[in-house]
């Protein structure tokens, strides 16, 4: 058997070293580590491989999408979404109620009733003065629209005498898209 002086070897490596340098000793070493993880990889990649080349069983049964839905059905949806004619009224207090949890300043609004011969659907314009700070008043917007899912919000102004007052006055324009109460 060959006797192979360990510390000779040693020797001669850590020689090698210094002659590179140490910013190509950590290259080798990343690049040996590198090599090491791709070979440990390559078979769990390839035994990854053949269990992705299998077809997939086929369902028992297929599940199609249901049709979409008719003209008259859409119609009925719309007609259904609407609020009644008879709970205009009520809708205002909502309103009303809504901007003072948001503590608005409304004093009046302006109404305005109309019918739609045609679509057979009224509508209930409502025009609000509200006074206080910008956010609150969004604020109220959005929860006038999500409390009223059958309301748009048409217009919204906004004044404010100088720059530096915190409350603005805003005006917003409501609508209610109403139906007539089912006999």
């Amino acid at each position: 058997m060959n006797n192979v002086n360990v510390a000779a070897l040693l020797l001669r490596a850590r020689i090698a070293a210094m002659r590179l340098g140490v910013p190509a000793c950590v290259a080798l070493a990343l690049c040996a580590a590198g090599v090491a993880s791709w070979a440990w990889l390559l078979p769990k990649r390839a035994a990854q491989a053949v269990v992705m080349a299998r077809p997939l069983p086929a369902p028992s049964t297929l599940v199609t999408a249901p049709p979409p839905p008719s003209s008259n059905q859409n119609l009925a949806v719309f007609y259904d979404t609407l609020g009644e004619k008879r709970y205009a009224e009520q809708q205002v207090k909502v309103l009303f109620d809504l901007a003072a949890k948001s503590s608005l300043v409304l004093n009046q609004g302006e109404y305005k009733a109309a019918y739609d011969k045609a679509s057979r659907v009224s509508t209930y314009q409502i025009i609000l003065p509200v006074k206080g700070p910008y956010q609150s008043i969004w604020q109220f917007a959005m929860q006038g629209l999500r409390a009223m899912p059958y309301a748009s919000l048409d217009e919204v102004g906004f004044r404010r005498d100088t720059i530096a007052e915190p409350t603005v006055e805003a005006r917003l324009r409501f609508t209610l898209y109403l139906k007539d109460a089912e006999p």
